[in-house]
């Protein structure tokens, strides 16, 4: 799969003029509606003999609109929506940097640059997908700006158990702890990486020895809490259980950590990436009397967390 990385204005030179079907959308999460847009995209590319693309953008255009009280966090920052890509069939990408002189193009300048530009013989969009101005730059407008030098095929909204698959859905249930509607919407497993860090130890002293994770500032994490998971490390999944929280059995006022206790496995792995897969949501972080209390209850966790992934 090819990338192009695009700042504007780009210029003629950083493409190939080979005609393309023309997938567009910010794509965050790469979720139902999405692989539904890319499906459709790849059939009418198949149909017409030429290479699926993918327009993208760098960053969420959110940033560039209003200011942000924290880092944004995306459901699959563009390292993993690139590798979703590739594992959906498309064979070009363009990034496209999101700036505030991309978006002070009028709609029909967009059209121009970054359709005809980039050498669409087809765009597919979803239902809800807009290039500027949502009253002037939708999908219903399109046909018109494209003045019949491109298709536009208009995918319509993806229903899973009777909800729309949107990011703003997926947000939704990750922050509630709803992890089975999370992979339902996604299509697929919820997944983050990581790079195993030092911690306290104070699980190994309890014999709950724990993975201690920092993820990347720009993912996304699911609420705080528990949780049943999978962690692939150095080529093999393991079993396990996630706490997403701030430790309050031993101290207040900590850092919000990831800890992640495997189950069969031992030895140290102090800066090697992992990839976290979240099965299932299994209670919240309680502040227990002391060790013994917590270490009853982690027992009690790791039996049910055993349980549901013998179950998968």
């Amino acid at each position: 799969m090819q990338v192009f990385k695009l700042h504007h204005p780009y210029t003629a030179a950083d493409l190939d003029r080979q005609p393309v079907v023309l997938a567009m959308g910010f794509f965050d999460g790469v979720h139902v509606g999405h692989q539904a847009v890319l499906a459709k995209a790849r059939a009418v590319a198949e149909e017409q003999g030429l290479p699926l693309a993918v327009l993208t953008y760098n960053q969420h255009p959110s940033l560039v609109f209003k200011k942000q009280p924290q880092p944004f966090k995306y459901v699959s920052p563009l390292k993993q929506k690139l590798v979703l890509f590739e594992a959906l069939g498309v064979e070009r990408v363009f990034v496209v940097d999101f700036t505030s002189k991309l978006a002070a193009l009028s709609p029909q300048a967009f059209v121009e640059q970054y359709m005809v530009g980039l050498h669409a013989k087809t765009v597919v969009a979803g239902f809800d997908h807009t290039f500027g101005p949502r009253e002037t730059a939708n999908m219903q407008t399109l046909p018109l700006l494209a003045e019949q030098r491109f298709a536009v095929v208009e995918v319509p909204r993806q229903m899973v158990v009777q909800e729309e698959a949107s990011s703003t859905n997926i947000r939704k249930h990750l922050g509630q702890r709803e992890i089975k509607s999370v992979n339902q919407l996604l299509g697929r497993i919820y997944t983050t990486d990581g790079v195993v860090v030092h911690g306290d130890a104070r699980g190994r002293q309890m014999g709950f020895p724990t993975l201690n994770i920092v993820t990347p500032e720009n993912e996304l994490l699911p609420g705080d809490g528990v949780y049943v998971v999978e962690v692939l490390l150095n080529g093999q999944w393991y079993g396990g259980m996630a706490q997403i929280g701030y430790n309050v059995t031993f101290e207040s006022n900590r850092d919000k950590t990831l800890e992640i206790n495997l189950f069969d496995f031992h030895g140290e792995v102090y800066g090697e990436q992992v990839q976290i897969h979240w099965h299932q949501f299994l209670r919240s972080e309680v502040k227990f009397a002391g060790v013994e209390a917590l270490t009853q209850q982690l027992i009690e966790d790791r039996t049910v967390s055993k349980d549901y992934l013998a179950h998968l």
